[in-house]
């Protein structure tokens, strides 16, 4: 039973290279999913903010990274 969990963990590794960067888009994704729509915003602000939180997710896993590397 090993062999499959290390299939299935290679397949995920695949697409999936760091888990908690996946799970920080996937919680910003779904944030601004149930948020933005219900703030007052002007329409060219939410995908501005989109972008931006994305950018900082990505931004703060390099940085985590290349710190472990150094």
């Amino acid at each position: 039973m090993t062999w499959l969990k290390t299939i299935w963990s290679e397949f995920i590794g695949l697409f999936v290279d760091d888990g908690s960067l996946a799970v920080a888009v996937l919680a910003w994704l779904a944030a601004a999913w149930l948020l933005l729509p219900r703030l007052p915003l002007p329409p060219a602000l939410p995908p501005v903010l989109l972008f931006a939180g994305l950018a900082v997710i990505l931004i703060e896993s390099a940085w985590r990274r290349a710190r472990q590397g150094s």
